[in-house]
């Protein structure tokens, strides 16, 4: 079928011509079953898909833009049932009833909330100058170097000032019935 009795069919169809539907129908249904067929090897499932195909597109027609082919756009739905076919029949594993989940429990969120919420209380008891070599080596993962290029001191004394920082914090944990005895 050539372009132009292809459009005459198409703008008659618009109009609610039947008869033309069913030549454009005609025209096209043999090499989109074909194709169908091949997707899903099966007749059953091929002869449904391409009458749910010519029952969309009449419904759809109304959105048919007249630039394209009309080939081009009735094998595109056609494509599209049978790609949703395929999905539909795509066999879904078994659940493993064996799989633990990796998320934590309400029960380990609710112990993290209070871990960290302990750890909070004790940063907030430590020296501003302590809390801040905390917070940068351990929340912010900087380097010794990293840290003295911020504060503008030598690596050496950020080591020195962390494990002070450190052992403060520890000792506040402590007390708290956080660290070990």
């Amino acid at each position: 079928m050539d372009e132009a009795d292809e459009a005459a069919l198409v703008a008659r169809s618009l109009d609610g011509d039947h008869a033309a539907f069913a030549s454009l129908i005609g025209a096209h249904q043999r090499v989109l079953y074909n194709v169908a067929l091949r997707m899903l090897n099966n007749r059953e499932d091929a002869r449904d898909v391409i009458q749910t195909v010519f029952l969309k597109a009449w419904r759809k027609l109304h959105t048919f833009d007249r630039r394209l082919k009309f080939f081009s756009w009735i094998y595109r739905i056609m494509l599209n049932e049978t790609l949703n076919l395929l999905e539909r029949r795509r066999p879904h594993d078994a659940l493993d009833e064996g799989l633990v989940s990796e998320e934590r429990t309400p029960d380990e969120r609710c112990h993290e909330r209070e871990v960290s919420a302990v750890i909070q209380r004790a940063l907030m008891e430590l020296t501003p100058a302590q809390r801040q070599l905390i917070i940068l080596h351990h929340f912010h993962h900087l380097s010794h170097r990293e840290m003295g290029d911020m504060l503008a001191i030598p690596d050496k004394t950020v080591k020195s000032r962390l494990y002070t920082a450190r052992q403060h914090l520890g000792a506040i944990l402590q007390r708290s019935g956080m660290g070990p005895s």
